[in-house]
Order: C-alpha cells, then structure tokens, then sequence
C-alpha cells in the first residue's frame, strides 16, 4: 500500500484554503456589483478588508513558508508540481512583502472607491473621485515600491497580471498596432455606412437575456457551475472550484450591447470553467494570465459571434425573439450592423477596428499617473485631450471621459488594460492555429456546432490553467510566440471584405 504523501496533502490543503479566501472575497465583490443595497457599502468594505487581511495572514504564514521550503527540496517533483511550488513561492514572497496593515488599507478602500464611483459617474461628479483617486494613486505607487527590482512602477503591475511582458514589450506591440490600424480606420471611415436604424428599436431586455442565455449554453458556458445577472460594467468572477459566474447590462434600445457582453463574459467563463479538475484549488487553478484570459472573451464575442456564420446560425431565431422589431432586416444587414465601425467615446461599446486605440489611451495615462507626470486633478481634461488626438472626439462631460471605466475606481492604477489588447491579438492566434487543426470551423459556427472549437480550445489553453507560462502556453497551442500576423491579416480580410476596402496592415 502506497504511503500517503502527508506533506503534498498539506500544501494542497493550505492551497485549498487560500483559494476558498479567495473566492469569499470574490462573493462579496460580486454581491457588491450586483445585489447589494446601497446602504451596505461602508460594511462591506470593511467585510473585504478583514478577509484581506484574512488572506494575507494565511498567506505569510511562517509555517507555510517552510512547508514549501521542505517541498522545494525534494527530488520526486513531477513537472506539475515543479510549477506549483514556482508559483506558491512567488506569490508566498509578494505577500510577504507587502505588511498587513497596507493590505487591509488597499482592500477597504477599493471597496469605498467602487462604491464611490457608482454614484459619482451618473452625477458627472469627478469632484468626488479626485481625491479618492488621488489615493488609489498613492496606494499603488506604495504598492510598487515594496518591489524595487521594478524600476518602472508599470512594470510591477504589468507583471501581477501577465507573467513575463514588460512595458517596453507592450510599449512595442501598441506602437505596431497603432500603425497598421489608423490607415485602416481612415479607409472605412470613408466606406459607405451599413443599415443600423433597426438596432435602435424596443428590444424587451427579458427577450434579449434570454437569447444571450442561449446562445452561450451552445458555446458550451455550464449553468450548473455558474449563473448570469445583471451589473453597471460586466464582468466574470470564480467564486469557488465550481462556481464561475457572469454579468451583462441591458440597453432596449441596442440589443447588441446585451448580447457581445453575455458572449464575452461567457469566454472568459468557459476558460476557467475548463481548467483541469486536478489543478482547482491550487496554484495552477486558474487563467494564467490577464492577455490570455482576454484572448478567450474575444475570441467568442468576436471571432465567433461578429462573424458571417454566426448570423446564418442564429439569426432565425433572433427574428423568432423579436419578430416585429426584425421583420425588415436581413440576416447580412444584421452582420453588417454588428460590426459597424464608427470612431466612439466608450471602450466597451467600440468596435473591433477602434477598441485598441481606446485601450492604448488608457494605458499611456496609466503610464503618466504612475511616472508623475499627470496629476489626478488635470486627469480628466487630459482624458480628452488624449481622445481627441486617437480618436477625434471629445466627451461632453466626465461621465463618458474619465468616469467611464470601472478599473481605476477599484482601488488600483497601473496594469489594468493592456491585458485587453494582449487578448485581441492572441485571440486571431488561438483561432487560426484551432482552424488549422480543424478545418472547416466557420461552416460549425453556421450550423451552431462548436464542439470542435471549444474542444480544441479545452486542451490546448483551458485544461492547463496555470501549468505554463503564457508565453509557453501560447507557443505549445500555436507553435510560436506571440504575434499580431494572425490579428492583423483577420482585420484586414473581414473588413475589407465587408467596406471595399484594401489597405496593407
């Protein structure tokens, strides 16, 4: 009889632990953006501060620490658990650094932040956020400062969400993207239009919920580890091994806004939905990396559900759910209409040839807040400023400026976007290295069939969790490193099929 591993067992017990902690604060995030009463805020934050620091005692936990240190020096590892000692050992030394006192501080005042914002961007109120940012920004400069081998602050955060990039790396990949896109987006920005009207009819948001529902319970998203509500700005969180969960928000007069949000929140769900069963509750439990993670959301929002088949699969019945609303549309006015590009002010509402300019914005003040060169207080007309040299707009107030995106008014500024840029980019990458594997997917999605994509996907980027690096997990699914090529020539072929357009990108 084999002897039982008593020490592995601890670890995994510790491990198990710490992600329970984690998925209860998760809970209370979730609550929070969803269902709480407002009244509740200031006791919820500090509910979040006493499970952070929770969290962090177990974290730092001396006799932790010399349990991984025992393990660390054992010969009989398997490359699975070679990993999960690389990463508990990070993340055991990052909390180490940062003292209990700090970690609470941080926690309670994302909690009071998000709670803030709330009420302060329907108001046009950035008054009231100024010097709770102002705090955010001292917090997470305080943050990056306990790890000094960072000389740029953005590269502490940038490494927190993808292992292994660094701001010039991201820096570089913009620079190219901004280049090859900006003559594309001029080009269609000339084409003739395509019919939209329609979309800005009554869309009862039950029948809208309901579709989406549909539609990812065919992509494969579980609704017997996960559940779909409703929130200010969408969002997937994993509240336990088997509990993964989505949000959406409803416009009844733009039933697209319901549905790509359902879809990409659903990609992101998938993805951990799918981590390997052995690997729950572990280091290796999880998405490894934000670019990654985007990759997967972006993927079946676009990719997937943009694309030509997807409206011959589900338009019929997208006219069976609103059949007055679409008795004078057509299936190809629908595709056309769901990718409409148009130069816009809100990130989340921006097609697929804009999006990254709206992020690139993000990321370049970011990079100014946290360097000290632009101070909270000159944030939002810098805000404009910044969109009216990318995009040719400017917000008429802060509400659809500065106050639109809800990452900073969690508590921390620095590595809260480029991970969506990542995301597009590695998602053409999983497409086309999944289509090459299975040719032929593009006729599955017209027959509503994604058991080939989803499959390849499970194996080849979800079962792995955190097993690999994403730059190792991206070579072993595509054959290389990251690269826009695949991004690039997607773009340059669905939109130039669909505006008549030919620009070399």
């Amino acid at each position: 009889m084999t002897k039982p591993d008593t020490q592995w067992q601890e670890l995994q017990t510790r491990w198990q632990e710490l992600a329970d902690l984690g998925g209860i604060d998760a809970l209370l995030g979730w609550d929070q953006s969803t269902y709480m009463p407002k009244q509740a805020a200031a006791g919820r934050s500090r509910q979040q501060a006493l499970v952070a620091t929770l969290s962090h005692a177990r974290a730092t936990d001396p006799a932790y620490g010399k349990l991984l240190e025992k393990a660390e020096k054992r010969s009989d590892l398997s490359p699975e658990q070679t990993r999960m000692l690389q990463l508990a050992r990070k993340r055991f030394e990052e909390s180490a650094r940062l003292p209990a006192s700090f970690v609470a501080e941080w926690s309670q005042h994302g909690g009071d932040s998000y709670s803030a914002w709330t009420q302060a961007r329907p108001a046009n109120d950035f008054a009231r956020m100024q010097p709770i940012l102002e705090k955010t920004l001292d917090l997470s400069l305080q943050a990056a400062s306990y790890f000094p081998e960072f000389a740029d602050p953005m590269d502490y955060f940038i490494d927190q969400s993808d292992e292994g990039m660094s701001a010039a790396q991201i820096d570089a990949v913009f620079a190219e993207l901004r280049t090859a896109l900006v003559p594309l987006i001029d080009a269609v920005a000339q084409a003739e239009k395509p019919r939209t009207d329609f979309l800005a009819r009554h869309f009862p948001a039950d029948q809208q919920l309901k579709f989406g529902e549909a539609v990812i319970r065919d992509y494969g998203y579980d609704f017997t580890q996960g559940r779909q509500d409703l929130t200010h700005h969408p969002f997937m969180t994993r509240l336990g091994n088997h509990d993964t969960r989505i949000t959406t928000r409803v416009r009844e007069n733009d039933p697209t806004d319901a549905l790509y949000s359902t879809l990409h929140e659903s990609g992101h769900a998938m993805y951990e939905q799918g981590v390997a069963a052995e690997y729950l509750g572990t280091p290796l439990g999880g998405g490894v990396s934000s670019g990654v993670h985007e990759s997967q959301s972006r993927l079946w929002e676009n990719l997937v559900g943009r694309s030509e088949a997807f409206w011959q699969a589900y338009f019929g019945k997208f006219c069976d759910a609103f059949p007055e609303q679409l008795k004078d549309v057509s299936a190809d006015e629908m595709y056309r209409a769901s990718n409409t590009v148009s130069r816009s002010l809100i990130r989340t509402d921006a097609d697929e040839l804009t999006y990254n300019l709206h992020v690139i914005t993000r990321y370049k003040l970011e990079r100014q807040m946290l360097s000290g060169q632009l101070a909270i207080r000159d944030l939002p007309e810098a805000w404009h400023a910044a969109y009216e040299q990318s995009l040719g707009l400017r917000a008429p107030s802060d509400v659809d400026g500065v106050l639109q995106d809800v990452h900073w008014y969690f508590g921390t500024i620095g590595g809260a976007f480029q991970g969506y840029t990542l995301g597009n980019v590695l998602s053409a990458q999983f497409y086309a290295a999944a289509e090459a594997a299975n040719p032929g997917l593009s006729a599955d999605i017209a027959r509503a069939e994604f058991g080939r994509l989803h499959g390849w996907l499970r194996e080849n980027v979800y079962r792995h969790g955190s097993r690999f690096t994403p730059g190792e997990l991206v070579r072993r699914a595509t054959g290389q490193p990251m690269t826009a090529a695949p991004y690039l020539k997607y773009l340059r072929e669905k939109y130039g099929r669909l505006y008549g357009v030919s620009v070399s990108i």
